[in-house]
Protein backbone atom coordinates (compact mmCIF):
# COMPACT_ATOMS: atom_id res chain seq x y z
CA UNK A 1 0.00 0.00 0.00
CA UNK A 2 1.87 3.08 -1.00
CA UNK A 3 -0.28 5.76 0.32
CA UNK A 4 0.32 5.16 3.84
CA UNK A 5 3.97 4.48 3.10
CA UNK A 6 4.31 8.01 1.70
CA UNK A 7 2.26 9.79 4.08
CA UNK A 8 4.15 8.46 6.66
CA UNK A 9 7.92 9.91 5.31
CA UNK A 10 5.90 13.39 4.56
CA UNK A 11 4.62 13.45 8.25
CA UNK A 12 8.00 12.79 9.61
CA UNK A 13 9.40 14.74 6.79
CA UNK A 14 7.48 18.11 8.83
CA UNK A 15 8.25 16.65 11.95
CA UNK A 16 12.17 16.88 11.29
CA UNK A 17 11.78 20.60 9.44
CA UNK A 18 9.84 22.04 12.34
CA UNK A 19 12.13 20.11 15.05
CA UNK A 20 15.14 21.47 13.44
CA UNK A 21 14.14 24.70 12.23
CA UNK A 22 12.44 25.92 16.02
CA UNK A 23 15.94 24.79 17.45
CA UNK A 24 18.27 26.87 14.98
CA UNK A 25 15.92 30.23 14.43
CA UNK A 26 15.17 30.70 18.51
CA UNK A 27 13.78 34.73 18.52
CA UNK A 28 12.24 34.33 15.46
CA UNK A 29 10.28 31.11 15.69
CA UNK A 30 7.32 32.94 14.60
CA UNK A 31 8.54 34.11 10.78
CA UNK A 32 10.70 31.09 10.33
CA UNK A 33 7.45 29.02 10.94
CA UNK A 34 5.69 30.66 8.87
CA UNK A 35 8.32 30.60 6.05
CA UNK A 36 8.79 26.58 6.65
CA UNK A 37 5.12 25.74 6.53
CA UNK A 38 5.38 28.17 3.22
CA UNK A 39 8.15 26.06 1.70
CA UNK A 40 6.23 22.89 2.87
CA UNK A 41 3.11 23.82 1.65
CA UNK A 42 5.11 24.20 -1.37
CA UNK A 43 6.95 20.70 -1.64
CA UNK A 44 3.88 18.78 -0.90
CA UNK A 45 2.18 20.03 -3.71
CA UNK A 46 4.59 18.11 -6.26
CA UNK A 47 4.12 15.13 -3.59
CA UNK A 48 0.61 15.08 -3.64
CA UNK A 49 0.54 15.49 -7.79
CA UNK A 50 3.18 12.07 -8.22
CA UNK A 51 0.93 10.46 -5.94
CA UNK A 52 -2.28 11.10 -7.76
CA UNK A 53 0.00 9.91 -10.76
CA UNK A 54 1.20 6.58 -9.51
CA UNK A 55 4.84 7.23 -9.47
CA UNK A 56 6.08 4.04 -8.33
CA UNK A 57 6.62 3.90 -4.71
CA UNK A 58 10.66 3.07 -4.48
CA UNK A 59 10.95 6.25 -5.90
CA UNK A 60 8.73 8.53 -3.96
CA UNK A 61 10.62 7.11 -1.04
CA UNK A 62 14.05 8.22 -1.81
CA UNK A 63 13.41 11.20 -2.79
CA UNK A 64 11.34 11.68 0.24
CA UNK A 65 14.23 10.68 2.04
CA UNK A 66 16.51 13.07 0.66
CA UNK A 67 14.12 15.66 0.78
CA UNK A 68 14.09 15.18 4.79
CA UNK A 69 18.16 14.84 4.77
CA UNK A 70 17.75 18.43 3.05
CA UNK A 71 15.88 19.94 5.36
CA UNK A 72 17.61 18.88 8.40
CA UNK A 73 20.87 20.27 6.78
CA UNK A 74 19.42 23.68 5.91
CA UNK A 75 18.47 23.81 9.52
CA UNK A 76 21.26 22.60 10.94
CA UNK A 77 24.20 24.74 8.57
CA UNK A 78 21.84 27.72 7.33
CA UNK A 79 20.77 26.69 4.28
CA UNK A 80 19.71 29.30 0.99
CA UNK A 81 15.85 28.77 2.20
CA UNK A 82 16.41 29.72 5.53
CA UNK A 83 18.83 32.01 5.05
CA UNK A 84 16.43 33.87 2.26
CA UNK A 85 13.40 33.70 4.43
CA UNK A 86 15.49 35.03 7.82
CA UNK A 87 18.11 37.76 5.53
CA UNK A 88 15.58 40.33 6.55
CA UNK A 89 15.78 40.28 10.46
CA UNK A 90 19.61 39.06 10.49
CA UNK A 91 20.42 42.02 8.25
CA UNK A 92 18.04 44.49 10.98
CA UNK A 93 19.14 42.97 13.88
CA UNK A 94 23.22 43.15 13.16
CA UNK A 95 23.96 46.42 13.69
CA UNK A 96 21.94 46.26 16.99
CA UNK A 97 22.69 44.68 20.59
CA UNK A 98 21.31 41.75 22.17
CA UNK A 99 19.36 42.27 24.89
CA UNK A 100 21.69 40.50 26.98
CA UNK A 101 24.00 43.20 26.21
CA UNK A 102 25.72 46.06 28.18
CA UNK A 103 24.19 49.59 27.98
CA UNK A 104 25.70 51.79 26.13
CA UNK A 105 28.46 54.10 27.92
CA UNK A 106 27.62 58.11 28.00
CA UNK A 107 29.16 59.41 25.18
CA UNK A 108 31.39 62.77 27.10
CA UNK A 109 30.43 65.21 24.16
CA UNK A 110 26.48 64.60 24.42
CA UNK A 111 27.09 65.23 28.20
CA UNK A 112 29.56 67.99 28.18
CA UNK A 113 27.37 69.67 25.81
CA UNK A 114 24.29 68.91 28.21
CA UNK A 115 26.19 70.57 30.72
CA UNK A 116 27.29 73.78 28.41
CA UNK A 117 23.74 74.10 27.40
CA UNK A 118 22.78 74.31 31.07
CA UNK A 119 24.97 76.60 32.10
CA UNK A 120 23.93 79.10 29.39
CA UNK A 121 20.85 78.68 30.28
CA UNK A 122 21.63 79.74 33.98
CA UNK A 123 24.22 82.67 32.85
CA UNK A 124 21.19 84.56 30.79
CA UNK A 125 18.54 83.22 33.40
CA UNK A 126 20.67 85.05 36.19
CA UNK A 127 21.31 88.75 33.98
CA UNK A 128 24.67 88.62 34.28
CA UNK A 129 25.30 92.42 33.85
CA UNK A 130 23.32 92.73 36.89
CA UNK A 131 25.43 90.26 38.79
CA UNK A 132 28.64 92.01 37.48
CA UNK A 133 26.90 94.98 38.69
CA UNK A 134 26.55 94.01 42.18
CA UNK A 135 29.56 92.13 42.61
CA UNK A 136 31.76 95.38 41.71
CA UNK A 137 29.73 97.92 43.37
CA UNK A 138 29.79 95.75 46.80
CA UNK A 139 33.36 95.42 46.05
CA UNK A 140 33.87 99.20 45.47
CA UNK A 141 31.96 100.42 48.39
CA UNK A 142 34.09 97.94 50.77
CA UNK A 143 37.26 99.18 49.75
CA UNK A 144 36.17 102.64 51.11
CA UNK A 145 35.88 101.41 54.47
CA UNK A 146 39.88 100.48 54.30
CA UNK A 147 41.68 103.38 56.02
CA UNK A 148 44.90 101.77 56.08
CA UNK A 149 47.07 99.16 54.11
CA UNK A 150 46.71 96.63 57.55
CA UNK A 151 42.95 96.68 56.86
CA UNK A 152 43.32 94.46 53.68
CA UNK A 153 43.95 91.01 55.61
CA UNK A 154 42.40 87.69 55.65
CA UNK A 155 39.45 89.20 58.06
CA UNK A 156 38.53 91.93 55.16
CA UNK A 157 38.31 89.26 52.79
CA UNK A 158 36.39 87.05 54.66
CA UNK A 159 33.89 89.49 55.61
CA UNK A 160 33.89 90.97 51.72
CA UNK A 161 32.91 87.63 49.98
CA UNK A 162 30.57 86.89 52.60
CA UNK A 163 28.41 90.16 51.38
CA UNK A 164 29.07 89.58 48.19
CA UNK A 165 27.70 85.61 48.04
CA UNK A 166 24.62 86.52 49.88
CA UNK A 167 24.07 89.72 48.00
CA UNK A 168 24.42 87.91 44.46
CA UNK A 169 22.21 85.27 45.75
CA UNK A 170 19.55 88.09 46.52
CA UNK A 171 20.05 89.17 42.55
CA UNK A 172 19.33 85.97 41.36
CA UNK A 173 16.04 85.73 43.27
CA UNK A 174 15.48 89.47 42.30
CA UNK A 175 16.03 89.12 38.36
CA UNK A 176 14.27 85.62 38.57
CA UNK A 177 10.97 86.79 40.08
CA UNK A 178 11.13 89.56 37.14
CA UNK A 179 11.26 87.06 34.52
CA UNK A 180 8.23 84.67 36.39
CA UNK A 181 6.50 87.68 36.35
CA UNK A 182 6.87 88.63 32.75
CA UNK A 183 7.02 85.40 31.11
CA UNK A 184 4.72 87.02 28.33
CA UNK A 185 6.17 90.40 28.19
CA UNK A 186 9.56 88.64 27.44
CA UNK A 187 8.26 86.80 24.58
CA UNK A 188 7.98 89.57 22.98
CA UNK A 189 11.17 91.84 24.90
CA UNK A 190 13.36 89.15 25.60
CA UNK A 191 12.55 85.97 23.85
CA UNK A 192 15.92 84.74 24.32
CA UNK A 193 15.61 84.30 28.14
CA UNK A 194 15.00 80.62 29.53
CA UNK A 195 11.52 81.18 30.93
CA UNK A 196 9.98 82.89 27.63
CA UNK A 197 12.10 80.49 25.09
CA UNK A 198 10.66 77.55 27.10
CA UNK A 199 14.10 75.86 28.06
CA UNK A 200 12.96 76.09 31.99
CA UNK A 201 9.50 75.68 32.68
CA UNK A 202 7.63 78.23 35.26
CA UNK A 203 8.42 75.32 38.16
CA UNK A 204 12.14 75.30 37.41
CA UNK A 205 12.12 78.95 37.82
CA UNK A 206 10.08 79.18 40.77
CA UNK A 207 11.82 76.50 42.76
CA UNK A 208 15.39 78.41 41.20
CA UNK A 209 14.41 81.49 42.69
CA UNK A 210 12.54 79.70 45.89
CA UNK A 211 15.95 78.47 46.16
CA UNK A 212 18.39 81.22 46.03
CA UNK A 213 16.29 83.43 48.40
CA UNK A 214 16.58 80.76 50.94
CA UNK A 215 20.27 80.58 50.66
CA UNK A 216 20.75 84.26 50.37
CA UNK A 217 18.77 84.72 53.84
CA UNK A 218 20.59 81.78 55.72
CA UNK A 219 24.00 83.25 54.67
CA UNK A 220 22.73 86.29 56.06
CA UNK A 221 21.69 84.88 59.15
CA UNK A 222 24.62 82.73 59.59
CA UNK A 223 27.33 85.77 59.39
CA UNK A 224 25.47 87.48 61.83
CA UNK A 225 25.71 90.80 60.33
CA UNK A 226 22.96 93.40 60.64
CA UNK A 227 23.81 95.74 58.15
CA UNK A 228 23.91 92.78 55.25
CA UNK A 229 20.87 91.21 56.82
CA UNK A 230 18.80 94.48 56.78
CA UNK A 231 20.19 95.40 53.55
CA UNK A 232 19.21 92.12 51.99
CA UNK A 233 15.71 92.02 53.64
CA UNK A 234 14.90 95.75 51.86
CA UNK A 235 15.88 94.52 48.50
CA UNK A 236 13.96 91.30 48.83
CA UNK A 237 10.71 93.59 50.09
CA UNK A 238 11.51 95.94 47.12
CA UNK A 239 12.25 93.39 44.62
CA UNK A 240 9.48 91.41 45.33
CA UNK A 241 6.97 94.54 45.17
CA UNK A 242 8.37 95.72 42.08
CA UNK A 243 7.60 92.57 39.96
CA UNK A 244 4.63 90.40 41.69
CA UNK A 245 1.67 90.66 40.21
CA UNK A 246 -1.02 90.98 43.17
CA UNK A 247 -2.71 93.86 44.31
CA UNK A 248 -1.32 97.26 44.95
CA UNK A 249 1.70 95.36 43.87
CA UNK A 250 4.03 95.00 40.90
CA UNK A 251 5.35 98.67 41.23
CA UNK A 252 6.86 98.50 37.96
CA UNK A 253 3.68 99.40 36.32
CA UNK A 254 4.49 103.56 37.80
CA UNK A 255 7.23 104.70 36.17
CA UNK A 256 8.05 106.86 39.18
CA UNK A 257 7.72 104.49 41.97
CA UNK A 258 9.85 101.67 39.30
CA UNK A 259 12.27 104.59 39.51
CA UNK A 260 12.42 104.98 43.32
CA UNK A 261 12.97 100.90 44.01
CA UNK A 262 15.94 100.69 41.55
CA UNK A 263 17.64 103.91 42.92
CA UNK A 264 17.14 103.43 46.66
CA UNK A 265 18.22 99.24 46.35
CA UNK A 266 21.47 100.26 43.56
CA UNK A 267 22.23 103.97 45.36
CA UNK A 268 21.52 103.93 48.48
CA UNK A 269 21.61 100.39 50.25
CA UNK A 270 24.40 98.85 48.36
CA UNK A 271 26.76 101.96 49.45
CA UNK A 272 25.37 102.44 52.99
CA UNK A 273 24.55 98.74 54.31
CA UNK A 274 27.34 97.44 52.61
CA UNK A 275 29.92 99.74 53.91
CA UNK A 276 28.19 99.80 57.54
CA UNK A 277 29.03 95.94 57.36
CA UNK A 278 32.54 96.38 56.28
CA UNK A 279 32.98 99.35 58.71
CA UNK A 280 30.99 97.96 62.03
CA UNK A 281 30.93 94.80 61.35
CA UNK A 282 34.20 93.39 60.12
CA UNK A 283 36.70 96.09 61.18
CA UNK A 284 34.46 96.81 64.47
CA UNK A 285 34.54 100.78 63.96
CA UNK A 286 31.69 103.22 64.72
CA UNK A 287 29.75 104.42 62.04
CA UNK A 288 31.39 106.91 59.69
CA UNK A 289 29.70 108.34 56.71
CA UNK A 290 32.84 109.79 55.22
CA UNK A 291 32.94 112.55 52.08
CA UNK A 292 33.95 109.55 49.38
CA UNK A 293 30.68 107.42 50.66
CA UNK A 294 28.44 110.49 50.12
CA UNK A 295 30.00 111.40 46.62
CA UNK A 296 29.40 107.49 45.80
CA UNK A 297 26.10 107.62 46.81
CA UNK A 298 24.68 110.97 45.14
CA UNK A 299 26.74 109.61 41.77
CA UNK A 300 25.10 106.47 41.77
CA UNK A 301 21.77 107.84 42.39
CA UNK A 302 21.86 109.49 39.22
CA UNK A 303 23.38 106.75 37.37
CA UNK A 304 20.58 104.59 39.23
CA UNK A 305 17.76 106.78 37.64
CA UNK A 306 19.83 106.42 34.02
CA UNK A 307 19.24 102.74 34.28
CA UNK A 308 15.93 102.35 35.57
CA UNK A 309 14.85 105.16 32.84
CA UNK A 310 16.94 103.65 29.96
CA UNK A 311 15.66 100.12 30.38
CA UNK A 312 12.15 100.77 29.22
CA UNK A 313 13.63 102.04 25.93
CA UNK A 314 14.13 98.90 24.12
CA UNK A 315 11.05 97.18 25.53
CA UNK A 316 8.69 99.84 24.34
CA UNK A 317 6.49 97.27 21.97
CA UNK A 318 5.76 94.89 25.05
CA UNK A 319 5.38 97.29 27.57
CA UNK A 320 2.61 98.96 25.39
CA UNK A 321 0.39 96.08 24.58
CA UNK A 322 0.89 95.06 28.39
CA UNK A 323 -0.05 98.05 29.79
CA UNK A 324 3.36 99.05 31.41
CA UNK A 325 3.20 102.70 31.85
CA UNK A 326 6.81 103.35 31.41
CA UNK A 327 8.61 106.65 31.25
CA UNK A 328 9.41 105.49 27.53
CA UNK A 329 5.92 104.77 26.47
CA UNK A 330 4.32 107.60 27.68
CA UNK A 331 6.89 110.29 26.73
CA UNK A 332 8.59 108.57 23.50
CA UNK A 333 11.90 106.83 23.55
CA UNK A 334 14.07 109.44 21.76
CA UNK A 335 13.29 112.16 24.53
CA UNK A 336 13.74 109.67 27.44
CA UNK A 337 17.00 108.49 25.24
CA UNK A 338 18.26 112.11 25.66
CA UNK A 339 17.52 112.29 29.28
CA UNK A 340 19.32 109.35 30.47
CA UNK A 341 22.32 110.76 28.52
CA UNK A 342 21.87 114.78 29.99
CA UNK A 343 21.76 112.98 33.16
CA UNK A 344 24.37 111.29 32.92
CA UNK A 345 26.86 113.95 31.75
CA UNK A 346 25.35 116.11 34.94
CA UNK A 347 26.60 113.18 37.18
CA UNK A 348 30.11 113.61 35.67
CA UNK A 349 30.03 117.01 35.72
CA UNK A 350 29.74 116.60 39.50
CA UNK A 351 32.16 114.08 39.56
CA UNK A 352 34.72 116.36 38.39
CA UNK A 353 34.09 119.20 40.81
CA UNK A 354 34.38 117.28 43.77
CA UNK A 355 37.44 115.36 42.27
CA UNK A 356 38.90 118.75 41.78
CA UNK A 357 38.01 119.88 45.14
CA UNK A 358 40.26 116.60 46.50
CA UNK A 359 42.84 117.35 48.82
CA UNK A 360 45.39 114.49 47.72
CA UNK A 361 46.98 115.64 44.16
CA UNK A 362 47.12 112.05 42.68
CA UNK A 363 42.97 111.33 43.55
CA UNK A 364 42.46 114.90 42.12
CA UNK A 365 44.11 113.72 38.48
CA UNK A 366 42.95 110.18 38.41
CA UNK A 367 39.01 110.71 39.35
CA UNK A 368 39.24 114.32 37.66
CA UNK A 369 40.84 113.14 34.29
CA UNK A 370 38.76 109.46 34.40
CA UNK A 371 35.28 110.64 34.59
CA UNK A 372 36.22 113.32 32.14
CA UNK A 373 37.31 110.82 29.62
CA UNK A 374 34.09 109.06 30.61
CA UNK A 375 32.09 111.85 29.54
CA UNK A 376 33.15 112.37 26.16
CA UNK A 377 32.88 108.75 25.36
CA UNK A 378 29.46 108.66 26.38
CA UNK A 379 28.85 111.66 24.19
CA UNK A 380 30.57 110.30 21.32
CA UNK A 381 28.47 107.24 21.45
CA UNK A 382 25.00 108.87 22.22
CA UNK A 383 25.61 110.52 18.67
CA UNK A 384 26.00 106.97 16.92
CA UNK A 385 22.71 105.72 18.12
CA UNK A 386 20.04 104.73 15.77
CA UNK A 387 16.64 104.86 17.92
CA UNK A 388 14.58 102.82 14.99
CA UNK A 389 16.96 99.99 15.86
CA UNK A 390 16.16 97.73 18.94
CA UNK A 391 19.88 96.51 18.15
CA UNK A 392 21.16 99.69 18.91
CA UNK A 393 19.43 100.61 21.55
CA UNK A 394 19.75 97.32 23.72
CA UNK A 395 23.88 97.91 22.39
CA UNK A 396 23.80 101.51 23.83
CA UNK A 397 22.17 100.45 27.16
CA UNK A 398 24.49 97.77 27.58
CA UNK A 399 27.24 100.17 27.19
CA UNK A 400 25.74 101.71 29.99
CA UNK A 401 26.33 99.02 32.23
CA UNK A 402 29.97 98.96 31.68
CA UNK A 403 30.31 103.00 32.46
CA UNK A 404 28.58 101.76 35.78
CA UNK A 405 31.34 99.17 35.81
CA UNK A 406 33.82 101.86 35.31
CA UNK A 407 32.32 103.99 37.73
CA UNK A 408 32.94 101.86 40.78
CA UNK A 409 36.66 101.45 39.68
CA UNK A 410 36.93 104.86 40.24
CA UNK A 411 34.80 105.53 43.70
CA UNK A 412 37.41 103.49 45.76
CA UNK A 413 40.19 106.58 44.20
CA UNK A 414 37.89 109.48 45.28
CA UNK A 415 39.12 110.82 48.53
Amino acid sequence: MPLPLNTEYIAMDSMLVGSSTTTVVGGNRWQTKNCINNHTESSNAPRASWLKWNIPKEYNLLRLRRLSLNHQSKGIGGGSMYQECNRKYVVKAAPGKSFESEPDALDPKDVLGSVKNSLDAFYRFSRPHTVIGTALSIISVSLLAVERLSDVSPLFFTGLLEAVVAALFMNIYIVGLNQLSDVEIDKINKPYLPLASGEYSFNTGVIIVASFSILSFWLGWVVGSWPLFWALFISFMLGTAYSIDVPWLRWKRFAVVAAMCILAVRAVIVQLAFFLHMQTFVFKRPALFSRPLIFATAFMSFFSVVIALFKDIPDIDGDKIFGIQSFSVRLGQKRVFWICVALLEMAYGVALVVGAASPCLWSKIVTGLGHAVLAAILFYRAKSVDLRSKASITSFYMFIWKLFYAEYLLIPLVR
